[in-house]
Formats: C-alpha cells, structure tokens, sequence
C-alpha cells in the first residue's frame, strides 16, 4: 500500500505536467505560426518477484511472473509541425509557408533562428524584420519609394520603384528532424543536434512548402481536441488522488487493528 502511495503521486505529477502543456497550447490558439505540443509519458522501474520464463523444474516454466510498476513520468514534450489554417490578411509584407520550411532570421547575439511566423515588417533602412525587430536572413532590403511588393510561391520578391524593378530571392530552410528544435519564444526555434542541420532550399523545389502573400498561418491548435485532453488529463489526475486516499484508508485500516 505505501507502494500504491507513490505510484499514484507519480501519476498525479504527470497529470499536472500534462495540463500545463494543453494550456499552453490553448494560450497560443491565436499566435501565428504557432505548433502545438504534444506530451508523452513512460512507465517507471518494475519491481520483480517472480520471473517470467524462470524454470520451475522438470523442464517447466513459468508462463507469466510478478511485476509491479511504479508509475509514471513524462518522457518527452514534442512538437506537432502539420500546417496551420491560413487566414488572409491583405498585408502585402504578411507571407505565409504552405509546406515544409522556416524563416531564418538574424538574432541580436548574431546566431540563426527559425520561425514560422510570416508577419514581416520594414525597419528605419527598409531591411525585412520580424515584429521584434530581427532581420530576414538573406538581405532583403526594399528601397525607398516603392510603390509595390510581390513575393511569388517559389520565393521571387520584387519591389517595384519609380525606376524600375529590384528582385530579391526568398529563401526557406528545413531539418531532418523539427521536432527536435528547441523553442526559445517568441515564436522562434534554434537548430540542436537533434535537430540536424539546417537544410536551405527555395520554396517549392525539393520538397519545401510554397510561399502565399498576403497570408498568416494561424496556430494548429484544435479547441476542441485540447478541451478532450483536458478532460481526460483531469479524470486521470483524479483518479490517481482518489487512489491516494485508497490507500491511506487502508493503512488506516491497518493501523487499527487489535487483537
């Protein structure tokens, strides 16, 4: 029973870790180019008293032993990188990936970051920024006086002046693995070793999404999915409490005993 005891608060601990990463996804169910995660669980040491397989003489064995676990933890938070919703915007510096791909972009320290947040803005020299203000990696700046910007799928930017056209490629990256990025906020990932390296490519070609202007990938988050798991996240917490009390109650029993 003492076993029961820390078995369910194991279960109870992961229940909690479980709703922290639905309310964060619920939380970002607006943000741009945002991707849920996903929790995954593993089960604890067993403890043995009987061996399967253990011979128990005259050529015989056992078919199944005794094993008791020790409950659960959480073995990993991944993320889900299947495409958002797009939603149009009418913002002809707003491009959304329709695909596989990131944006690169410049970080203050000087290293690379990713995202999938295409709602660019000009700074004070006409570079292409991020709203926190990093810069699109590749060099994209647009002169003064353009009258119009066109970003076509495979990555093709032209910026149209009074004295002529300027061209600028767009370029996307991809990982091996994005799932093994680290998010760092601000709808940014960096590249780890899990990851692998960062694979640059044009859009359209090689497998890389295309790109669409005047477009924002919405978040992929599922309301209603979410609502699901936290209702089973719940029922599963209260469920290893009330096997808390169980157990106390009969220790409880136990304890009162007489001869």
């Amino acid at each position: 029973m003492i076993r029961a005891l820390y078995s369910s608060a194991t279960g109870m601990v992961s229940q909690q870790t479980n709703l922290d990463v639905i309310a964060n996804n619920l939380a970002n169910v607006n943000t741009s180019g945002f991707k849920k995660s996903k929790i995954e669980f593993q089960d604890l040491i067993y403890q043995s008293s009987k061996l399967p397989g253990a011979e128990v003489g005259g050529g015989n064995q056992i078919p199944t032993g005794i094993q008791i676990g020790h409950g659960s933890r959480v073995m990993a938070t991944s993320k889900i990188f299947t495409v958002g919703d797009v939603s149009h915007t009418g913002s002809q510096l707003d491009v959304a990936i329709d695909g596989q791909g990131f944006f690169e972009v410049v970080m203050p320290d000087g290293s690379s970051a990713y995202t999938r947040d295409g709602a660019f803005k000009l700074d004070s020299t006409g570079r292409l920024v991020t709203s926190d203000g990093m810069v699109l990696q590749g060099g994209i700046t647009i002169p003064p006086g353009t009258s119009e910007i066109t970003i076509a799928p495979t990555g093709e930017v032209s910026a149209r002046t009074a004295g002529g056209i300027q061209a600028f490629n767009m370029n996307l990256v991809r990982f091996a693995n994005p799932s093994g990025l680290e998010s760092v906020g601000r709808n940014l990932y960096r590249e780890t070793p899990s990851s692998g390296a960062a694979q640059q490519g044009q859009p359209g070609t090689d497998g890389f999404g295309v790109l669409a202007q005047n477009y924002l990938e919405m978040s992929n988050v599922k309301v209603v999915e979410e609502m699901v798991n936290m209702i089973v996240a719940q029922r599963a917490y209260e469920v290893n409490s009330k096997a808390v009390q169980t157990a106390d109650d009969m220790l409880q029993i136990s304890n009162n005993l007489h001869r």
